[in-house]
Formats: structure tokens, C-alpha cells, sequence
């Protein structure tokens, strides 16, 4: 059974999951600068017949692209192991499960958001986002089976 959150669980999780979702972003980003060199190199043999090319600089970038892979993939695992949701590590996207009304939704938050303000269906997406009113408050169950 996958972790349910409280409101205040979720949210005490919160400069954690910021902390690492920054890395994380700055790994991929390490990992796409690395994988476009590699890119341009293997197109430069394509055109050139393989005289001619920097092989040191493609070494480089490879190590830059699996240390990049290595450290995103650890991050990402941290975030999970907290019993969170990564959605979208572009935008910092992150799902908390949790109870309301009996049945399995997500607690919404997005890197940059002060706290988190949002919840949404396990079958709607981050278009369907809904503010958490007093409503939603009363009827949370957060962790708590019903």
C-alpha cells in the first residue's frame, strides 16, 4: 500500500523535496549538455569519416553524461523514497497520496509554490487541479484508511 499523506506531513516534506528537485533539474540539465556533445561528435564522424575529432572531449562528456545519470537517478529516489510522486521534473512537479471522501486523490505542489494549495483526481492531471478549501480540509483523511 503506497504512503498516504497527511496536509501537515506533506507539507513538513516540502524544503526537502525543493532542495532535490533543484538538483535534480541541475543533473538533467548536466546530462543534456553532455548527450547534445556527444551528439554534435557523432555527427562530426558521420561528415568527417572520424579524422579530425577532439575523442578527448567526447570521453569528457560521456563521464559528465553517467555521473548526470547516476546522480539524477539517486535524487529521484530520495524524492520517492519519501513516498511522494515525481509527475514532471521539468516544470518540478510533485503528487502527494492521500484520502478525501473515501477515495485515493493527490496532494498538488509545484517547485516554486510556497506551500501547497492544490489537490486533484489519481485520474486528472495538473489541469485538474483544485484549490483545497474547508471542504476538502473536513473530509481529508490523509494516511488514515477509511
Amino acid at each position: 500500500m503506497p504512503k498516504r499523506f497527511t496536509m501537515v506531513e506533506a507539507q513538513s516534506l516540502i524544503p526537502k523535496v525543493d532542495s532535490l528537485l533543484r538538483e535534480a533539474i541541475e543533473a538533467k540539465s548536466c546530462f543534456e549538455e553532455a548527450e547534445d556533445i556527444i551528439q554534435a561528435f557523432s555527427q562530426r564522424i558521420m561528415m568527417m569519416g572520424g579524422i579530425f575529432v577532439d575523442r578527448q572531449q567526447v570521453t569528457k562528456a560521456r563521464n559528465i553524461r553517467e555521473r548526470a545519470a547516476q546522480d539524477l537517478r539517486k535524487i529521484l529516489e530520495g524524492v520517492q523514497e519519501f513516498g511522494c510522486v515525481v509527475k514532471d521534473l521539468d516544470t518540478g512537479l510533485i503528487d502527494f497520496p492521500t484520502m478525501f471522501r473515501g477515495r485515493e486523490v493527490y496532494l498538488c505542489w509545484k517547485l516554486g509554490e510556497a506551500s501547497i494549495a492544490w489537490w486533484h483526481g489519481t485520474d486528472e492531471g495538473f489541469a485538474g487541479r483544485k484549490a483545497i478549501d474547508q471542504d476538502f480540509r473536513d473530509h481529508h483523511r490523509g494516511d488514515l484508511a477509511q
